[in-house]
């Protein structure tokens, strides 16, 4: 069974939400909405304090070609456009809309019923995800359109679409592919129109035994051209790189090597039928699906919410916090960001909310470093973390940057098997956020001369 050549760990899957249907979250009262959704510039507000809007109307618009529309999940009246703290306890730029009602722009098709053919051509198809503001949904929240504006004198040969959701407890992937499958295939066929390319691989973790037979079966009958590929249980094989690797056996080359460098273009399940709904249904995005899970839970579940809704809401929905003890990740244990404010929002590239509890929620106390390499062993991007943490820890900077640690797709692989409880992550974290910073200051330097 196909998978990635190099690293990769084990961690217990979790999947307690795995057989929970979809349910529909009430509509909040109040929704906050942040501009930097997205990889790239911050959007920038169309509304103003005092404004009505109306469920799916743009709010904020695109700064740039690396950037991303933001629309209106509720429909009320603009309270706030200011600071306000986000889950991590920065504060950001954001739109507070107080609800009322919930009256739609017009134009957007709120049916159900599947439209499949699409009559755009690739240009148009382009245009329209970019106008609905979809981006990777999977927690990246690259912009979409840019990843399918292949650059000249390059050429997409494959579409693969990530359905592995390879991180533990997580499961709004596995729903979407079981419950929207005739909507994820459509996208799949559009995607491959606007990239123009022949070969379309859906690949999805061999745990998903279920997805993967829905999908076969679903493309048997009516989605010919598309193959559904099982692949080896083994994280992390939902990173893009380790995505390609696994089916197609070509090697992503390092930054600032990018997929469509050996042909490959990658859209996750999930954002793949939010450009089935962009295309045919005119829907921004404005909603998603959000697992919220945890061991002591009362009731884990999918819930489909509304951008800006507070974390809070999905909690208590799940039967509130336990008691003792606990850590709230936005996303899930292996590269989910721990949460100091739960009443921030959720946004478009929030997968799931993680409730640790009891000595999960704890780190192993940190020893020293016993050099046995098992961070080196369990590297997916073959880099010696134990090495580049201790030169973060050190600010070496100079030396992080020489030893690759843009590579780092920040996995958690190292962290999770460090028998010492070394924060490698962490540090590896911090040393490639640095590192980036100096090098667009480089870059920003050389440009004024």
């Amino acid at each position: 069974m196909n998978t990635f050549p190099i690293g990769g760990v084990h961690p217990s899957e979790n999947k307690l939400s795995r057989g929970t249907a979809v349910e529909t979250l009430p509509l909040p009262d109040e929704v906050t909405i942040p501009l930097a959704q997205h990889i790239g510039a911050p959007a920038t507000a169309k509304v103003a304090k005092g404004d009505k809007v109306l469920t799916g109307q743009l709010i904020a618009e695109a700064s740039s070609f690396m950037s991303a529309n933001i629309h209106s999940p509720i429909s009320g009246t603009v309270t706030a456009v200011d600071m306000a703290v986000n889950g991590q306890g920065l504060r950001q730029m954001m739109i507070t809309i107080k609800r009322e009602g919930d009256e739609w722009v017009e134009t957007i098709d709120r049916s159900t019923e599947l439209k499949r053919e699409c009559t755009l051509a690739p240009a148009d198809i382009i245009a329209k995800i970019k106008d609905a503001g979809i981006v990777g949904m999977g927690g990246a929240t690259f912009p979409t359109h840019v990843k399918l504006s292949v650059p000249p004198g390059k050429k997409a040969e494959y579409l693969i679409i990530n359905g592995v959701e390879c991180e533990p407890y997580l499961t709004s992937d596995h729903r979407t592919m079981l419950e929207r499958g005739e909507e994820l295939l459509t996208g799949v066929e559009i995607l491959k129109k606007a990239l123009g390319v022949d070969k379309a691989v859906v690949g999805i973790e061999n745990n998903k035994p279920d997805a993967i037979a829905h999908l076969k079966s679903l493309v048997e009958k009516s989605f010919p051209g598309i193959e559904i590929m099982p692949l080896k249980v083994r994280y992390p094989q939902g990173g893009e790189k380790q995505l390609i690797a696994a089916v197609t056996g070509r090697e992503v080359p390092p930054p600032p090597g990018l997929p469509i460098d050996v042909g490959a273009v990658v859209c996750n399940a999930s954002t793949t039928v939010a450009v089935y709904e962009a295309v045919q249904k005119n829907k921004p995005l404005i909603e998603r699906i959000v697992t919220i899970t945890g061991k002591e839970l009362a009731s884990p579940k999918n819930l489909l919410t509304r951008m800006g809704t507070p974390i809070t809401t999905l909690i208590e929905a799940a039967g509130g916090l336990p008691e003792g003890e606990v850590k709230v990740l936005n996303g899930g244990p292996m590269m989910g960001r721990a949460m100091c404010n739960l009443a921030s929002p959720v946004t478009k590239g929030c997968s799931g909310i993680t409730v640790l509890s009891g000595a999960d929620a704890s780190r192993t106390a940190e020893s020293e470093c016993i050099k046995c390499a098992k961070c080196v062993s369990a590297c997916p991007m073959s880099l010696e973390p134990y090495f580049i943490s201790k030169l973060s820890r050190r600010k070496n900077w100079e030396a992080v940057e020489a030893n690759n640690i843009t590579d780092c797709i920040e996995c958690g692989c190292c962290q999770f098997t460090c028998p010492a409880g070394i924060p490698l992550l962490d540090y590896v974290r911090l040393g490639k956020q640095t590192v980036m910073g100096i090098i667009r200051a480089r870059a920003a330097a050389a440009a004024k001369k």
